[in-house]
C-alpha cells in the first residue's frame, strides 16, 4: 500500500481531500450543533415542518438543475491543462446559462407544486405561505458554477473554507432561536439565510478567481453560442443532469414520502439520522471532488486511472467501515443531544449505518464512467436503483413503519453499485478504444471555439 501514496496523482487527490476535509470536519460539527439547538427548541412537529420545507427546496432544486460544475471539469480541466482558456470560458459560460435557467424554472415549480400540493407533503395551510417564500433559495441552491471554477482552478482551499460559512450562520441563529424561545419562523428564517449567505460567499470566490486570471467575460450566460464550441456539451450535459436529478432527490422525495405516509413527527427523526450519516458520507465526496478533476487528465485507455479508482474505493470502503462501528458505539449518545422525545432516531441509525460502506467505496465509479464517455450507462444505472428503491420504500414503510424505512436505506446504494459496476467493468476491459484528444485536435478545437464565439458575438 506504501507504493499507492507514492502516486502523484494519489497523493494530489488525497491533499485536496484533505483540503476539505479540514473544514468539512469542522462544518459538520457546527452543523450538528445547529440540529441540536434547533431539536430542543422546537417541537417534533416544528423541527420536523423545518427540515421537510428545507428538503422539499432540496429536492426540487435537485431535481431541476443541471450539473454545470461537472460539464466545467469535463471541458474546462483539459483545456486549462493545455492553456486553452478560450474553450475554458465557453465551458463556463455554458455553465452559466444553464444554472440561471434552471433556478427560475425549479423556483416556479417549487412555488406551484407547494401551493396545490403542500398539504399532501405533510406542510399545514398555514405554513404553506413560509414554504412558498423558502422557495425563492432555489436558484442559488441549484448553482454549482462556482464550485466548478474553483475545482478546475484547484482552488480547493477557497472551497474548504467556504464550508464552514453555512453550518455557522446556521449555529447562530439556532441559538439564537433556542436561547430566546422563538416559534419554528424564526428557524425556517435561519435556515433561509444561511444558505444563502454560503452560495453568495462561493460565487464571490469564483468571481475573485475568474478576476485574477482576467477571464471575466467567462460569467456571461450562453446556452447557443457556447455549446456549439463544445463536443457533445449537451448530450454529456442531459445524460449527467438526470443522473444526478435521480441520485439527489432520493432523501427529499423519501422525506415527502414519510410526511405523507407517517406526519412531519417521523421525518423530523428521519431526517436527524440520514444528516448524521450524510456527515459520515462526506470524506467520500470530498474524495471524488479531488478525483474527478485529475483522473480527466490522464489517458483512459491506460490503467493508471482505473487502478487509481480502485485504490480510491478501497481506502474509502476501509474508512467506512470504521465509522459503522463508531456509529453503532457512539448513536445513543449523540442522538440523545437533540432531546429524549428523539431517541427513537439513534435505532433507525444503527440500522441505516451499514449503507455508507457501499456509498463510500463506490465513489469513483461515476467519475470513471463520464472519463470513458459513457454517462448515459450512469443513469441507466439510476433509473433501475432508484425505481427500486423507491417501492421498497413505500412498501417497507407501509409494513414496518418508520423502521421499514430506515431499512430500506440501505437499499439505494447497494443497487447503484451493483448497476453502476457493470458498464464500469465493461469500459475498462475495453479501454484500449479510448483516448484522450491529440496536440492537434486540441488546438484545432480551440481556433474553431475562437472563431464560433467571434461570429455569434458579431
Amino acid at each position: 500500500m506504501r507504493n499507492w501514496f507514492r502516486d502523484g496523482v494519489m497523493r494530489s487527490i488525497l491533499k485536496n481531500a484533505g483540503y476539505l476535509a479540514s473544514t468539512k470536519a469542522v462544518g459538520g460539527i457546527i452543523g450538528l450543533l445547529a440540529l441540536v439547538c434547533a431539536g430542543r427548541g422546537m417541537s417534533a412537529v416544528g423541527f420536523g415542518t423545518v427540515m421537510l420545507i428545507h428538503t422539499y427546496a432540496l429536492g426540487i432544486a435537485a431535481f431541476t438543475k443541471f450539473q454545470s460544475w461537472q460539464m466545467i471539469v469535463r471541458y474546462a480541466a483539459p483545456a486549462m491543462a493545455r492553456e486553452d482558456r478560450t474553450t475554458a470560458r465557453q465551458a463556463i459560460r455554458f455553465a452559466c446559462g444553464l444554472d440561471v435557467t434552471s433556478g427560475l424554472f425549479g423556483m416556479v415549480l417549487a412555488m406551484a407544486s407547494v401551493m396545490l400540493f403542500g398539504p399532501r407533503f405533510g406542510i399545514s395551510p398555514d405554513i404553506v405561505p413560509l414554504a412558498v417564500a423558502y422557495c425563492t433559495l432555489i436558484p442559488t441552491m441549484s448553482s454549482s458554477t462556482p464550485a466548478g471554477i474553483l475545482r478546475v482552478m484547484d482552488r480547493f482551499d477557497l472551497i474548504s473554507l467556504q464550508q464552514t460559512a453555512t453550518p455557522a450562520i446556521r449555529a447562530v441563529g439556532a441559538l439564537i432561536g433556542w436561547l430566546c424561545g422563538f416559534g419554528m419562523p424564526f428557524f425556517l428564517l435561519t435556515w433561509y439565510i444561511a444558505d444563502l449567505g454560503g452560495d453568495l460567499i462561493l460565487w464571490g470566490m469564483s468571481l475573485s478567481e475568474l478576476r485574477r486570471r482576467n477571464m471575466m467575460d467567462a460569467f456571461r450566460p450562453s446556452l447557443l453560442a457556447a455549446p456549439r464550441t463544445l463536443p457533445e456539451s449537451w448530450h454529456f450535459v442531459w445524460s449527467t443532469n438526470l443522473t444526478t436529478s435521480l441520485d439527489s432527490c432520493k432523501e427529499p422525495v423519501s422525506n415527502i414520502i414519510l410526511g405523507h405516509m407517517l406526519g412531519p413527527a417521523a421525518v423530523g427523526l428521519y431526517r436527524i439520522a440520514t444528516s448524521i450519516l450524510s456527515s459520515a458520507v462526506k470524506p467520500a465526496l470530498l474524495m471524488e471532488k479531488g478525483f474527478y478533476p485529475e483522473i480527466m487528465r490522464l489517458d483512459p485507455a491506460s490503467t493508471r486511472p482505473w487502478l487509481l479508482g480502485l485504490r480510491s474505493g478501497l481506502l474509502a470502503a476501509a474508512t467506512a467501515l470504521a465509522m459503522v462501528i463508531g456509529i453503532w458505539v457512539l448513536a445513543r449518545p449523540v442522538t440523545v443531544l437533540f432531546g429524549e422525545k428523539y431517541h427513537v432516531a439513534a435505532t433507525l441509525l444503527m440500522i441505516m449505518a451499514p449503507s455508507i460502506i457501499m456509498s463510500m467505496g463506490g465513489f469513483p465509479i461515476p467519475s470513471l464512467l463520464f472519463m470513458a464517455g459513457r454517462p448515459k450507462a450512469l443513469f441507466w444505472s439510476h433509473v433501475v436503483g432508484t425505481s427500486v428503491w423507491f417501492v421498497v420504500l413505500i412498501w417497507f414503510t407501509h409494513r414496518f413503519g418508520l423502521y421499514g424505512a430506515a431499512a430500506a436505506y440501505i437499499v439505494a446504494p447497494v443497487l447503484l453499485f451493483l448497476c453502476a459496476l457493470i458498464p464500469t467493468l465493461y469500459s475498462f476491459f475495453n479501454r484500449h478504444t479510448l483516448s484522450l484528444p491529440t496536440a492537434e485536435v486540441a488546438e484545432e478545437e480551440a481556433l474553431a471555439a475562437e472563431a464560433v464565439t467571434t461570429g455569434s458575438e458579431t
